[in-house]
């Protein structure tokens, strides 16, 4: 077969991707595009998946082409490496988190083995807890790639691979999520489920390890690792953090790229890779603009702040450390206790009633002295009940900045929660 360049192992792939949209065969396809897909390198993957996603391919189709490459490519990906990576690096994390993912995959698809060898030998109580095991472990492994990775690639103009691969994330956890609820049905049944199931997380595992971090290798620098590091620690990880990597530089977060910063990195990419990239826009959204309020999760202007609290299912009254009151906001969706601006600046204590005053007085200086965080307290307003949650307000340094009344409406849940149990869909 001859050397096909990067554009005809395209237009090749999308006519593979018709054909499969198309209802033919599977294996027909997966032996006649066999050469085609074996030639495709694992770097350019992730770059023709972007590709195709531009064009309006749904991600389903091309799944399972990539299904196909997988199946062709996996031992030449094997061999690649990433070298030169800390311990204690969040990366390092990663992949040892990779490792105890697969011995779980492994685990299952040694219980496939047994259910369909025999047809029993498998404590169903056991297989719950391992898929239990099995979920939780990819959630925290999943969303640490889906909320701190991803959006380094995004800004740098490879916004589809991301999609592509948190498609796959969420497949397999959906089949996980039917797989448990299924453990009734015969011994066969299971068992090509644990196959399907062990065989997608160690797929997913691998793409990671030789494509997502190799990729992610070369473009990230320093201080984008430094904040992953930073925000990775309050997600968790599933393997003990053994050395601790301290970076010399100061966080820099996906917002704070410049747009160029993709262009300036190509030299550092391999040949395939940097060919690829160039074809990437890379985000030049600014967050942060004249005006806003750091919040130090974000920036609003004060218009959207207004307005933000204005929008939430819920009211809130602030009082500073001296029991003052300081702000209040008003809901467009609940309507809580009367508040008006003559408030502000009043003792939080007087805006209840007398014989209320002295259980406000002894909840807030509980709050001061740290020997609670929060108490829930549950009341009537107009017919409707009403939950109100009293929090403690501190800096990041746990110092006392004063005192947080929320109050929110539970009427609907408590009296209707059946309806509430069937709109319930697994986000």
């Amino acid at each position: 077969m001859k050397t096909l360049s990067y554009e005809e192992k395209v237009e090749i792939l999308k006519s593979l991707l018709k054909r499969l949209n198309k209802g033919e065969s599977v294996e027909k396809l997966r032996e006649e595009f066999r050469d085609v897909l074996a030639s495709v390198s694992p770097v350019e993957i992730p770059f023709i998946e972007q590709e195709l996603v531009r064009e309006g391919v749904p991600v389903r189709e091309i799944l399972r082409m990539c299904d196909m490459h997988a199946e062709l490519f996996y031992e030449a990906l094997k061999s690649r490496e990433i070298k030169g990576v800390p311990k204690g690096h969040p990366l390092d994390l990663l992949m040892k988190e990779n490792e105890e993912i697969v011995k779980l995959a492994e685990k299952l698809s040694l219980y496939s083995t047994v259910l369909a060898e025999r047809g029993d030998g498998v404590s169903l109580d056991e297989l719950s807890e391992m898929l239990r095991r099995l979920s939780v472990s990819l959630r925290r492994h999943y969303v640490k790639n889906q909320m701190l990775l991803f959006p380094y690639l995004e800004r740098l103009g490879i916004a589809a691979v991301p999609r592509v691969l948190w498609g796959r994330e969420d497949q397999v956890l959906g089949r996980i999520r039917k797989l448990s609820a299924s453990l009734g049905d015969g011994a066969g049944s299971i068992a090509v489920k644990l196959r399907e199931v062990s065989r997608e997380v160690a797929d997913l595992v691998f793409r990671e390890n030789k494509i997502l971090y190799p990729t992610l290798w070369a473009l990230l620098e320093e201080e984008d690792w430094a904040a992953v590091a930073l925000e990775a620690d309050k997600i968790g990880y599933i393997v003990e953090v053994e050395g601790e990597w301290r970076p010399r530089a100061k966080p820099r977060y996906p917002f704070q790229l410049k747009p160029t910063t993709l262009e300036e990195k190509l030299e550092k990419l391999p040949p395939e890779v940097r060919r690829l990239a160039k074809g990437g826009e890379p985000d030049d959204y600014e967050v942060a603009r004249e005006g806003d309020v750091e919040l130090g999760t974000g920036f609003l202007s004060p218009a959207e702040l207004s307005g933000l609290f204005r929008g939430l299912p819920l009211e809130i009254t602030f009082a500073g450390r001296d029991d003052r009151v300081r702000f209040f906001s008003s809901s467009m969706l609940m309507e809580g206790f009367i508040r008006t601006k003559t408030i502000l600046g009043r003792r939080i204590e007087y805006c209840h009633p007398p014989r209320l005053e002295g259980l406000v007085k002894s909840t807030v200086e509980k709050l001061k002295r740290g020997e609670k965080d929060f108490e829930v307290f549950w009341t009537r307003i107009r017919g409707r009940t009403v939950r109100v949650l009293i929090s403690a307000v501190r800096s990041n340094d746990g110092e006392y900045l004063g005192v947080l009344e929320i109050v929110e409406d539970f009427t609907d849940i408590l009296e209707n929660p059946e309806e509430v149990k069937k709109s319930v869909v697994v986000l």
